[in-house]
């Protein structure tokens, strides 16, 4: 009996135990690296840099007490500008607005609409920048009511954010191509009268 209620209790310690010990060897304290410089070992001044020599073993100045580390967190996002018109809205049941974005040099163009008119349609995106350079993309919009959007690739900026404007013009998807709205970045605000 005393058998039994020893193995009972070593079952049940091994199974209390797996947990811990699964986080004390998760895949950043074997020395695995997601990219992102920020797991256990890096968070202790262990982890081993580009050089494949670990942080502060390179002779330099001493590193700073554990303590002192930046802790591990998401990584910064750049900063997103962007210049947009006004938000437009057709009598066809489309509402759209156009947007010049600039990040970490690089310039796009980007729509946000949606399309209430029970129809798909087709957006031609075109974002102009300075010396004529033009990037155009086409997009199919899907008839309903949750938001879509549209975006040129993001190209490297040959200027500032007022050099460039963007343009997107929705239209019908039949032979005639009729157009039912034009959003500009750089659109007059729509007046009353």
């Amino acid at each position: 009996m005393n058998l039994r209620l020893i193995g009972i209790g070593a079952g049940v310690l091994i199974i209390l135990s797996l947990p811990l010990a699964g986080a004390i060897a998760g895949p950043d304290f074997v020395g695995q690296d997601d990219g992102k410089r920020g797991g256990l070992l890096s968070s202790l001044g262990l982890a081993e840099s580009s050089s494949g020599t670990p942080d502060g073993a390179s002779g330099g100045a001493a590193r700073p007490a554990a303590s002192a580390a930046a802790r591990p967190g998401p990584e910064r996002q750049p900063r997103t500008e962007s210049r947009c018109g006004p938000e437009l809205t057709s009598p066809h049941g489309l509402e759209a607005q156009t947007c010049v974005l600039e990040s970490e040099g690089r310039t796009w163009g980007r729509t946000y609409y949606r399309n209430t008119s029970g129809h798909a349609l087709d957006a031609v995106l075109t974002v102009m920048g300075p010396a004529g350079r033009t990037v155009q993309i086409g997009c199919v919009v899907d008839a309903g009511d949750e938001p879509g959007l549209c975006e040129t690739p993001r190209a490297d900026s040959a200027g500032k954010r007022n050099d460039y404007s963007a343009i997107a013009e929705f239209a019908v998807p039949d032979d005639e191509g009729r157009l039912l709205l034009r959003s500009g970045s750089n659109s007059p605000a729509p007046t009353d009268g």
